[in-house]
């Protein structure tokens, strides 16, 4: 099992945070474009605990991929996780976390995955797969800047 973390602060208020990112729509809209995500089935405005989600996302070398998540817990406006129930990962557990700061919202994003093919899937994931995540996540960070701008201390 792999671990991936990484916090950003965010100059805006709790309400807002949760508005965006408990909309499954705006998912698409921090994504990188190479991967060319597009959500696959009817999604409301808002998630709940129980919300299966599908999507089409090209992950690595542009192979298209079915990718089924499950909203499995959700503590408006704190926290939910996302859990994929098909897809690249054996296990994929996505912790989001939002909690008020001076100025804005700090936001903490957990993630346990882990990579099937055994030693090969960790071979793997030191060649290139941990790259892509920190990537995506990198990408998301600059996006959100780019959005709502950043808090600087």
């Amino acid at each position: 099992m792999h671990t991936y973390s990484a916090t950003q602060k965010i100059p805006i208020s709790l309400e807002q945070a949760w508005d965006f990112f408990s909309s499954p729509k705006n998912l698409s809209l921090i994504t990188p474009p190479e991967m060319r995500f597009e959500i696959q089935s009817e999604v409301p405005e808002k998630m709940y605990s129980g919300l299966f989600i599908q999507y089409k996302v090209r992950p690595l070398m542009n192979i298209p991929t079915t990718w089924v998540t499950e909203i499995k817990h959700v503590e408006e406006p704190l926290y939910f996780v996302d859990e994929q129930i098909e897809g690249p990962y054996t296990v994929w557990h996505h912790q989001h976390f939002f909690k008020v700061i001076d100025g804005g919202i700090e936001m903490t994003d957990i993630v346990d995955y882990k990579i099937p093919m055994g030693i090969i899937g960790k071979f793997m994931n030191r060649l290139f797969i941990r790259k892509k995540i920190n990537a995506i996540f990198e990408y998301r960070r600059k996006k959100l800047i780019e959005l709502f701008g950043e808090i600087k201390y």
